[in-house]
C-alpha cells in the first residue's frame, strides 16, 4: 500500500480506514507524506491534519473531482 499513495504525494485521494476503535471510515485527504508505517495528511472532513497507519488503510483511490464544503 505503501508504494501506491507515494504515487500520490500533494494530491487528494479517498481512502477506507479502519480507525483503532475498529470503526471503519470513509476519508477525503490531502496526502502530504508517507513514512515506513504512517501516511501524513490533511482530512478534509475534519479539516485538520492528521496521521494515518499505513496497515489500517484498507482501500485508496484518486478523488476524481470530489470536493467537500
Amino acid at each position: 500500500m505503501e508504494k501506491e499513495i507515494i504515487k500520490h504525494i500533494g494530491k487528494t485521494i479517498e481512502i477506507i480506514y479502519m480507525g483503532v476503535d475498529g470503526r471503519i471510515s470513509q476519508r477525503l485527504i490531502e496526502v502530504r507524506s508517507v513514512k515506513s508505517d504512517s501516511v501524513m495528511a490533511y482530512c478534509l472532513q475534519r479539516k485538520a491534519p492528521r496521521v494515518f497507519r499505513l496497515d489500517n488503510i484498507l482501500a485508496i483511490q484518486p478523488a476524481a473531482g470530489r470536493v467537500i464544503a
